[in-house]
């Protein structure tokens, strides 16, 4: 979840650092801190709150020296403080770390270096690491990391300097993501690829229980057990001005109006004289005929990126298939085996739940095929296959294209083993392929229409912050849509929770009676999720049983669908004409707008909402 960052070469390292750890900001921004070393003196830098109160703090007390690390955290041990910021330190101030995940036997280890006397300030889980370090150290920094992290247990990815090595950094990972960048007279470690982009493109992607040694010239990585690892750097394809807001007022708005040319691109990319292809995918066509049944699992929005994707791989490749949150499968004895083909989802390729999943899965003999957007992530290495979603860097904490871009690619693996396996006539295909093709061009077109200068929806939301403030904070939302759009209506639910925090639920529409129908009163807003469908008359009966009960109604619709007029309902948000099949791509935009507007309403900070960050990287 925290982003650590690490230098080391002959320019100053603050504004390294820091510019390095504001693009990590998305992982963690309760507290923030730096350490670096000049000579042989080391000073430390840590603030409470988002990154820009430590700016303000080195701009009247700046650090100077060329060897450092840093650090953005997202608490789970100990509140967010000055003292519970990191870097943490040894007792005799001597070694530094930064650590990014949870070490779950830290009582126990804490407990130990109490009784020899080492002396303990923060409530971190953390702290007990450079004690260790420091408990190991003879005068090799990197040998005494080995030995120390040989005795945690949990995960961990972790920068360390020592006081006395200014010409060393060392890093070391177990379960939480950790990159080199290779510069010239220089390099670099960070949790993901946009922290070192205004410096390097050329990256090493560290693995499980692996340790690396920096130094201005040279790399060296080993094992834990001392081993000498060679790899070769991974050359990143896209640039930073992708993880910029570009004129934007949020990242979350930027990527909100990028789906189209990247749903355009993925299809570009796949669809080649109308046949699908998926490249790197290795797992053959005769493994992919064999399989029996498919289980998805993923967290958040990739999980009802999943949801969705089950419909359409049963009505078309006509496969039983289901779709389970990646922290319950784990904890259960899941029925898999060689005649299943498990499909993960997840944008960072490094959520800790799916990835426990994905190992379990493997263990039980079945094949593992993962849809991810980032290259090199822990995810895609341990899957048999990956399809890449190549949406490009995803800043703000709520996705938006990532979760688009999931729900193409599985459209088109759907298609590709409807194909396959003979499940599908070759011209309904052909016809649905076309049909897809049309789609962003069709999103363009409603986004355009909802262009940030004009935007019908931030009228809906000023007008439901009023109706909120009138009455009491006592309203709430509900989301309700039926079959392939079931799952948009959890996705619109939740983007309203993570960024405006209003109490929000999204329902199968047929389910109202069974419940949810006892919440409506004059109170409740109710998204209805009702475009041209096969279940579209009995959504229009939702609708008028929520009227009926005094409920505020915004329906999304088909444009040019003049029943729905006729039903009384408050608001209107009208998508273009699409084969059903296709329309969650539609309805995701201003559901995802809808959220947007209504926090924007309120004045939340949308990029960083409380209580999150963008990679789940512990459990």
């Amino acid at each position: 979840m925290c982003g650590i960052v690490g230098y080391i070469g002959d320019r100053e390292a603050q504004n390294i650092l820091m510019k390095s750890l504001s693009r990590l900001e998305y992982r963690g921004y309760d507290s923030a801190g730096l350490a670096i070393i000049k000579g042989k003196k080391m000073r430390l830098a840590k603030k409470k709150g988002k990154l820009s109160v430590l700016v303000a703090d080195l701009k009247a007390n700046p650090l100077e020296g060329s060897t450092g690390i840093g650090h953005t955290r997202w608490s789970t041990h100990g509140v967010p403080s000055d003292t519970n910021a990191h870097p943490h330190l040894d007792c005799k101030g001597k070694i530094a770390v930064a650590h990014n995940g949870i070490i779950e036997n830290y009582l126990e280890l804490k407990e130990k270096l109490q009784k020899e006397g080492h002396k303990f300030i923060s409530e971190t889980d953390t702290e007990v690491i450079p004690h260790l370090i420091e408990k190991f150290y003879s005068g090799d920094i990197a040998e005494a990391v080995r030995r120390a992290v040989k005795v945690l247990r949990g995960s961990y990815a972790i920068a360390v300097i020592h006081r006395d090595e200014p010409l060393k950094l060392v890093g070391a990972r177990c379960d939480s993501p950790l990159i080199v960048g290779i510069g010239c007279g220089e390099n670099f470690l960070a949790s993901d690829v946009p922290a070192v982009l205004d410096h390097t493109k050329e990256v090493i992607y560290l693995e499980n229980h692996e340790l690396v040694v920096l130094t201005k010239e040279h790399i060296t990585i080993k094992d834990f057990e001392g081993r000498r690892i060679e790899r070769k750097p991974s050359k990143i394809n896209w640039d930073i001005s992708q993880a910029e807001k570009g004129g934007y007022k949020h990242f979350m708005l930027k990527e909100i109006y990028e789906q189209a040319h990247i749903i355009n691109n993925i299809l570009d990319e796949r669809c080649k004289k109308g046949s699908i292809s998926f490249h790197e995918l290795e797992i053959s066509d005769s493994e992919l005929e064999k399989i029996k049944r498919i289980a998805i699992v993923a967290c958040g929005t990739a999980y009802h990126a999943g949801l969705t994707g089950k419909y359409m791989l049963e009505e078309y490749a006509k496969v039983p298939c289901w779709v389970d949150v990646s922290s319950e499968f784990r904890y259960r004895d899941p029925l898999v085996d060689k005649e299943t083909l498990m499909i993960v989802v997840s944008q960072s390729g490094e959520t800790a739940d799916t990835l426990a999943a994905l190992r379990e899965a493997k263990r039980h003999g079945a094949k593992v095929l993962a849809i991810c957007n980032v290259l090199g992530s822990s995810i895609a290495r341990e899957s048999d296959g990956v399809i890449y979603t190549h949406a490009g860097p995803e800043i703000a904490v709520a996705s938006t294209k990532a979760y688009t871009a999931q729900l193409a690619i599985f459209y088109l693996l759907t298609l590709y083993l409807a194909k396959l396996r003979k499940t599908a006539a070759p011209a309904k295909l052909g016809a649905l392929l076309k049909e897809l093709k049309r789609i962003p061009a069709l999103m363009g077109e409603l986004l355009e229409e909802y262009r940030p200068e004009y935007n019908l929806l931030a009228a809906y939301a000023e007008g439901f912050k009023k109706y909120y403030h009138e009455k009491h904070n006592k309203t709430f939302f509900l989301y309700l849509a039926r079959n392939i759009n079931y799952p948009n209506a959890l996705e619109g639910a939740l983007k309203l929770k993570e960024i405006a925090y209003i109490s929000a639920e999204g329902y199968p529409a047929g389910e109202m009676k069974h419940g949810p129908i006892a919440l409506i009163d004059e109170n409740p807003w109710v998204v209805c999720i009702a475009v041209k469908s096969r279940t579209y008359d009995k959504m229009v009966s939702n609708i008028q049983e929520i009227k009926a009960r005094s409920g505020i109604v915004i329906a999304i619709a088909t444009e040019g669908d003049k029943e729905i007029l006729h039903h009384n309902i408050n608001y209107l948000v009208e998508i273009p004409k699409a084969e059903e099949l296709f329309s969650p791509l539609l309805v995701a935009i201003p559901l995802q707008l809808l959220a947007y507007y209504v926090a924007r309403a309120f004045g939340y900070d949308i990029d960083q909402p409380r209580n999150l960050a963008k990679s789940v990287t512990v459990e």
